[in-house]
């Protein structure tokens, strides 16, 4: 098992205020959210249910969540305000987990012993933003939480039977656990094969952002298909944890009046930016573009951009380099002063401002550039991203080279079967 760098027993979290990166108090940690998994794979930790001032309780992603400290949980500050339903898939760790009774199972000095479960520890995986079930303090025989009698111990996750999913069960369950070991692309190839029935129950056993990746790898029919399926405010929430230029894509395909009703139910940022890029035609720079490249200021330093570029959520092509812009520095930003490769960044010491080795001599594309000179750009310049600036000179976004893939390619290019290249079981394809 891979080394630990934090653990936490949940009982410790029960009732913990939630903040803000500003000091705000947004709410408190009432129960956490768990997804069993197959092959005796620890239950992985999705997020946080949190009540918030109104009383009502809502769900935090671990992926929005940036400090687990002593007595309080700290988040990025992009909070969902919807209320919390609890899926097929997710079992709750101190709703379902503690005062469960269960048994010590194979590679136990005491096999077959009934224990209660009475906490629940959980850790993070290194350099990431994971979370998994590490271990469970449990008390031998039948006695619940509040006995004082018995022998308690720690125990390994896979000490304890109950915890994990049968290899061959037929469920959404097992399937989304199954997926789960799979790169977005090739989950999506799954899908597509699966009958419409099948396909619906696995996307709604799907969270949010897993859904999010997958669909952006889908083809536009099923992308359809599924967002239709979904309950209105959950496919705005999914819409809302897509890339903006994704879901602009997926927008476009839909009647107008849909399109507007999702628009509205997204948070007002997340429809504005989707709304920007709706505004292009589609294969121009613009109607190609995301909205969300890493953007520095001029008094940003290397080491600033590389702690950037390290987040574990860009895409390869969006980490390939930084914009340098003047305030305000998400798009459309201040004027635009240029390019910093990631190669750059690696050569210079970290206390160097990027505005000091900044590349200006490229020239970057008008937002009405065709899709067959964005093409020929980045071939010509050798670049896996490309700048995108307005007449003012404000940067509203950053050309992908496998965005201008997706668009070069047939129609039916993720039919290919990649199998012969390596093997039976196929090659992942892309995802991050």
């Amino acid at each position: 098992m891979a080394a630990v760098t934090h653990r936490v027993f949940v009982s410790h979290l029960s009732g913990v205020p939630v903040f803000d990166p500003n000091g705000d108090q947004v709410g408190r940690v009432r129960d956490l959210v768990a997804m069993l998994r197959v092959g005796g794979r620890p239950p992985r930790i999705l997020g946080l249910v949190v009540e918030v001032i109104s009383r009502r309780r809502i769900f935090l992603p671990m992926t929005r969540v940036t400090g687990v400290e002593s007595g309080q949980v700290i988040t990025t500050g992009v909070v969902n305000m919807r209320r919390f339903e609890q899926r097929p898939t997710e079992r709750l760790v101190l709703g379902e987990f503690l005062d469960r009774r269960v048994r010590l199972v194979d590679g136990h000095d005491q096999e077959g012993k009934e224990v209660t479960v009475l906490d629940v520890a959980i850790q993070q995986l290194p350099a990431r933003r994971d979370w998994e079930i590490d271990k469970y303090f449990v008390r031998k025989g039948r006695g619940g939480a509040l006995r004082r009698k018995g022998e308690t111990l720690t125990v390994e996750w896979s000490a304890v039977s109950g915890f994990s999913l049968d290899e061959h069960g037929q469920g959404a369950e097992n399937l989304v656990a199954t997926f789960e070991r799979l790169r977005p692309t090739d989950v999506a190839n799954a899908l597509h094969h699966l009958s419409p029935k099948r396909r619906a129950e696995v996307a709604a056993a799907l969270d949010d952002d897993r859904l999010a990746d997958v669909l952006e790898e889908l083809p536009e029919d099923d992308q359809v298909e599924i967002i239709g399926k979904l309950a209105e405010e959950r496919a705005a929430d999914v819409l809302e944890a897509m890339d903006p230029d994704d879901a602009a894509d997926l927008l476009s395909e839909l009647p107008e009046e849909d399109k507007e009703r999702l628009l509205e139910l997204m948070r007002p940022d997340d429809a504005a930016d989707v709304r920007r890029l709706l505004s292009y035609e589609e294969r121009t720079a613009g109607g190609l573009m995301t909205t969300e490249p890493i953007v520095l200021r001029p008094d940003a330093t290397v080491a600033d951009a590389l702690a950037r570029v390290r987040q574990q959520d860009l895409s390869p092509a969006l980490a390939a380099q930084v914009y340098v812009c003047r305030s305000p520095d998400e798009t459309p930003t201040g004027k635009y002063l240029g390019t910093v490769h990631f190669q750059r960044l690696l050569r210079d010491p970290p206390f160097t401002l990027v505005s000091s080795i900044v590349d200006s001599d490229l020239v970057p594309l008008p937002p009405d550039t065709p899709l067959p000179l964005v093409t020929s750009y980045l071939a010509a310049y050798n670049m896996v991203s490309a700048p995108v600036v307005d007449e003012s000179g404000s940067l509203l976004g950053a050309v992908t080279v496998d965005d201008v893939l997706d668009h070069l390619l047939p129609d039916d290019w993720r039919e290919t079967d990649l199998t012969d290249l390596h093997g039976e079981e196929g090659i992942g394809r892309g995802g991050r």
